[in-house]
């Protein structure tokens, strides 16, 4: 394994333990909230306003259904390239379907309960951990800055990395300011979806190395092969 293959995959064994720990946190607890989310649940609550909340609402929406996935689909277009886009866009739209099955199954399981409907500012639905919205809303996020590393360079890339972030993290934070997420919730949302990006780059990144090379000036070609 190379250096970088190393690197991710202490990462991956990393995220994956603090998720592994979170999740057992919650049940040993039957649920419970911890301190911190109580706090900042009220916190939450005590803040919210009537400019901050619709605004919130926007942000959320766009955090899961057709918005994520068109996102989802149009990031994998352009890191498969003019040739192959229709794969490219199936692909990473399918691999987000995967990424939210995994994501309901945990929480299927886990079954910790929402904060009080009363406390609500948006509807919502299903278990509480992990946050469906900010799995969906981090894997859309990573699939967005692999298109962006593979397609893009300079100041270009790196605006465009710290917007998919950004957005993500603000998909997060507006379920725990619309009450519908505790943020341990959120937190083991986003958990899993590092855990689930870093793994498919620990099994793709060797299968497309072998078969594919990208130039310098941009762009993808194949591997010349060896005599």
């Amino acid at each position: 394994m190379s250096p970088k293959g190393t690197l991710v995959a202490v990462v991956l064994v990393s995220v994956t333990a603090a998720l592994v720990a979170l999740v057992a946190g919650v049940l040993a607890r039957h649920g419970l909230p911890y301190a911190v989310d109580v706090a900042v649940h009220r916190w939450a609550l005590a803040h919210r306003g009537g400019v901050l909340t619709d605004a919130a609402i926007v942000v959320t929406t766009t955090g899961s259904g057709p918005i994520a996935y068109l996102t989802a689909a149009a990031a994998g277009a352009v890191a498969a390239g003019r040739d192959r886009w229709l794969l490219g866009a199936a692909a990473a739209a399918t691999a987000l379907a995967l990424g939210q099955l995994v994501r309901l199954a945990l929480a299927t399981w886990v079954g910790r309960p929402r904060p009080p409907v009363a406390d609500w500012a948006w509807h919502a639905g299903g278990a509480a951990l992990p946050s469906g919205h900010a799995t969906t809303s981090a894997l859309v996020a990573a699939l967005v800055c692999t298109a962006v590393v593979r397609r893009c360079y300079g100041m270009a890339r790196m605006t465009a990395v710290v917007a998919a972030l950004t957005w993500a993290a603000a998909v997060g934070l507006t379920r725990v300011y619309l009450g519908v997420h505790w943020p341990t919730d959120v937190v083991a949302g986003w958990l899993l979806a590092g855990a689930l990006a870093l793994t498919a780059v620990l099994v793709a990144a060797p299968l497309l190395g072998r078969a594919l090379v990208r130039p310098p000036g941009g762009g993808v070609r194949r591997r010349a092969s060896r005599a």
